[in-house]
Formats: structure tokens, sequence, C-alpha cells
């Protein structure tokens, strides 16, 4: 069942086109991955599916209800964490989680708890002595302690270590297994690898591509380190073949992942000794999108994160 879809969705600020025609949809119990560079235009996208903006253009639904008309019953089941959050400086990291839970109707206090454990939080301190990185685990504690139905996390994990975004990913798994929604909107491409069922791409303002990570892979190659008794010869030549480099290892070189069957059956009449290959990760898809174009972030108009 679909939990939010965006239709056609266009978001202009004056002349400029923040959004361009951004579709999406993100089903019940999935986790959809929303990268691109900062710029790209993933923040605004976050803001119109909370009615904080107003689409120009689209048909933008939350639980089936408008984002723009509906956002307050909307909000009801969401909960949202921001890549900055700002928090009230004089009340203590407990005092705001307490509030958003309470705003949000639910009082799970051993959920709470368990949180502030694992995201190694002192709750008695006050909001303004508090690094970005603890204002995040406050926004992440409260988010997570609520009995939410759509999670939207946009870089939520900015300004954490890496063993805190390790509890970060549990804590998106464990909704997940409860059957509730994610959009995570990240530009690290290893989060999104490790806990996505779906990715879109965005940018400069439009999805360039969206599907399953297995579907994405087609577009990906992967890294290949071959050693052979006799000389390869002849391999540039073949389909699919990029950046061919010999080294004492032996022969390094990249691989359209369609083309891989008939490549193996080539280099194996030379005689293989030693093979080794590293899949293809978001990082190379990512990277072979963004090669050579520029990026909204150039503008400094309505990208956001």
């Amino acid at each position: 069942m679909s939990v939010l879809t965006v239709k056609n969705l266009t978001k202009k600020f004056g002349k400029f086109t923040a959004l361009d025609g951004v579709n999406l949809e993100v089903n019940s119990g999935e986790i959809f991955g929303f990268i691109g560079p900062n710029g790209a235009g993933k923040s605004t996208t976050i803001r119109v599916l909370l009615g904080i903006l107003k689409a120009t253009e689209g048909d933008i639904k939350v639980f089936g209800k408008d984002a723009w008309a509906d956002a307050v019953e909307i909000h009801k089941r969401v909960a949202y964490v921001p890549g900055d959050v700002n928090l009230w400086p004089n009340l203590t990291g407990g005092e705001v989680i307490d509030l958003f839970v309470k705003l949000r109707g639910s009082n799970n206090q051993s959920r709470r708890e368990e949180l502030i454990k694992k995201f190694d939080l002192d709750p008695t301190k006050k909001c303004r002595t508090y690094s970005k990185g603890n204002r995040q685990k406050v926004a992440l504690i409260a988010a997570f302690s609520s009995d939410a139905d759509l999670y939207i996390l946009d870089e939520p994990t900015s300004g954490l270590d890496p063993l805190m975004e390790n509890v970060f990913q549990e804590c998106v798994m464990d909704v997940k297994k409860q059957g509730k929604s994610v959009l995570l909107s990240s530009h690290i491409l290893s989060e999104v690898e490790k806990l996505c069922d779906k990715v879109g791409i965005i940018r400069q303002g439009k999805i360039i591509e969206t599907g399953s990570l297995s579907e994405l892979r087609h577009l990906t190659r992967t890294q290949i380190l071959v050693d052979t008794k006799q000389p390869i010869t002849g391999l540039s030549e073949l389909k699919g073949i990029h950046e061919v480099i010999e080294s004492e290892q032996g022969l390094s070189f990249q691989v359209d992942t369609e083309e891989m069957d008939e490549v193996m059956k080539y280099i194996s009449q030379f005689s293989i000794i030693k093979i080794e290959s590293a899949p293809p990760t978001l990082e190379d898809l990512f990277m072979r999108h963004y090669e050579g174009t520029e990026t909204a972030s150039d503008t400094g108009v309505g990208g956001g994160k």
C-alpha cells in the first residue's frame, strides 16, 4: 500500500525552478533512500511533503491526504528529523524529548529511556550547551520514541560519530520491522546502501533514476583484478570494458555488469591464476550520474540539503 505519492511536483521560487516534475512513491514498510548532492532539491521536496512549502504544481498525497490542505492531520502520523536541529536553549534535552513525544500523543517511557541510553545522551543538560551531534540525538530520540507511521529523515546523521550512526541504523531497521515507512534523504551513500529498499536519485530538481538497488546496479561497473598465465590481449576492444591498467598484481579493469558473462568467457582462455572482483556500490552509480555535470547548489536558491 502506498503511504506517500508525489506526482509531477514542481516548485518555483520566482524564475528559479527548484523542483521540476518530481515523481516519488513510498510504500508501507519500505525504506526509500532519497539521494543527491547538496542543493539538488531534497530538502525542498521534504518541505513540500510536510506542508511547509506549497507546491507550484503537482499532486502530493501522504496517507491519501493532500500534503498542503491536510497538513495538520498528516502530522499526527509523521515523525520528522531535519539535518540541522534548532532547540529551545533554556529547556533540557529530556524536556524537549518529552514535549515532542507528548505532542504526538504517545508516551512510551521505556522506549525513551532505552534510546537515551543507546544514543549516550545526557538529558539533564540545557539545549544551549549541546553540540550539533547532541542536538541531532535529541531529535532522533524524540522521533523514534514516537509511534509514527512515516518517518521523514532529512540528512539525520549529520554531526553524529560512526558509533552513533550504527545506533541510528538499528533504529531505522526496528521501525521497518514494525511495518512503518521511512523516507531517508542523505548524501552518505553507504548509509543508503545498508538501509534502503528503493532509491531515488535527484539532480538539479529532477529525479534522474529510481528503483531498487538491484534494478539500479545495471548502471554500474564492477572492478576486476585478474592475473593469468598468458598475457591478456585485445581486452580493450571488448564491449563494456573501461579503465584497463596493468600492474604487478595483474590486470585491473572495470566492466559493465551486463557484459560480465562475455568478458569472463574471454579472459578464461588466458588461464586465470587469480581473480578478484569488487561489487558495484551506490557510490559508483552516483558518481557516474554526476560526472561532468554542474549541480544546482551553485545557485544557492531553494535547494536545501
